[in-house]
């Protein structure tokens, strides 16, 4: 998916005003993590189609994992995003300033705890030991 990026830019610089609680970078990463999902489900069913709220969560926790690795936590943290709701509520920040598209079925209530970000985000990268705990 493609948004004209002064579009983009201007949608993120509108809600970073209303709603502080999410640093631009979470919105560009959210964005990347979008992209990343349609193309995985792409290559799996050979088509484009809408991406629930259930598809974009696992998306997003991958392609964080793939990029920045144990730094995630840290570097989500930052951007002010610790929980899955966050990830809800950004982009229903994002369906409001138009740059999203939504089905009649889609909620914020998607975007429910599926993970925790200690376990996808720190867990992982303990010694072994600390793992079991």
């Amino acid at each position: 998916m493609s948004y004209p990026p002064d579009r983009f830019d201007a949608a993120v610089d509108t809600i970073v005003a209303r709603d502080p609680r999410y640093a631009p970078h979470a919105y560009y990463f959210l964005r990347d993590a979008l992209n990343f999902t349609v193309e995985n489900l792409k290559e799996q069913e050979g088509q484009t189609r809408h991406v629930d709220g259930k598809e974009l969560l696992f998306g997003f926790r991958d392609l964080a994992l793939k990029e920045f690795g144990p730094m995630a936590s840290t570097l989500l943290s930052e951007w002010g995003v610790s929980r899955c709701s966050d990830l809800g509520e950004m982009v229903f920040n994002l369906i409001d300033e138009r740059i999203f598209g939504r089905q009649e079925n889609d909620s914020r209530e998607d975007f429910s705890e599926l993970f925790s970000f200690h376990d996808s985000f720190v867990k992982p990268f303990l010694p072994k030991a600390a793992q079991a705990n």
